[in-house]
């Protein structure tokens, strides 16, 4: 069944009211009609049967038949941390980032990552990123749009990972380490002194992380983890790391 994500005002009470940007992608992209009857997903957790009762070339009205609550992410919630890539990378990572059921995902700049500064970042980009991640969430119907957080610099994000008792970190390595993935995840998951509530996975950009960051990362105490001798891209590891996360903290089901 189609799924449309909709802002919680379109809907007053049993009715649901269609306009601009999201009247154009349902009914003039996706074809549906008078009489057509499609899910609509919102901020409050839900999933709305409807059945539309009215269109014309600007608006449309649909009837709720029937509604649903979205059970919410497990936890430990996954947070993505990514040095930016290039773009088409990044857009590649957000789609599947949101399919597999990541909380958030938090842009870094870093030494080698692909810009540097909020300035050669465009407000374009960003809501082409937004609009990524809606169309995941309808794809998916996940309950909740994921987080994408404003890009900071690592250095603020080592600092706050520092302060935090209720997160674990995986610093994924392209280079020489002796800590396999399997090897930390069970630790991560049996540490009599911590239950994380969120795990962060930190992953680079195409030059990965420069040796100075790396000493940072030692300094907040993760430990370089290896996915294996192979060297990934940007997308791969994300994508290995996070299915790893979930399969060892059961948040598969």
């Amino acid at each position: 069944m189609r799924r449309y994500w909709i802002d919680t005002k379109s809907k007053y009470g049993d009715q649901v009211n269609f306009q601009g940007e999201v009247h154009h992608h349902i009914f003039d992209v996706c074809r549906q009609e008078k009489g057509s009857k499609f899910e609509v997903l919102t901020e409050e957790g839900k999933a709305y049967l409807v059945e539309v009762t009215h269109t014309d070339r600007k608006s449309a009205q649909a009837q709720v038949i029937e509604e649903r609550q979205i059970p919410p992410l497990k936890t430990p919630w996954i947070r993505l941390i990514l040095a930016i890539p290039r773009f088409p990378v990044m857009d590649a990572v957000l789609e599947k980032a949101v399919e597999l059921g990541v909380k958030s995902v938090q842009p870094v700049f870093s030494d080698f990552s692909f810009v540097r500064t909020p300035q050669a970042l465009s407000g374009s980009k960003t809501e082409r990123w937004q609009k990524i991640i809606k169309s995941g969430t309808q794809q998916t119907g996940r309950g909740e749009l994921m987080e994408l957080a404003e890009t900071r610099k690592l250095e603020e994000i080592l600092e706050e990972i520092n302060r935090r008792t209720d997160v674990a970190g995986l610093f994924a390595y392209e280079g020489p380490s002796t800590l396999g993935i399997k090897e930390e995840l069970t630790r991560l998951k049996h540490d009599p002194k911590k239950s994380p509530q969120e795990i962060w996975i930190f992953v680079g950009s195409e030059g990965g992380y420069s040796s100075r960051e790396i000493g940072l990362f030692e300094k907040s105490g993760l430990k370089p983890v290896t996915l294996g001798p192979m060297v990934l891209r940007v997308e791969t590891a994300c994508m290995a790391l996070i299915s790893a996360v979930k399969y060892d903290f059961d948040l598969m089901c």
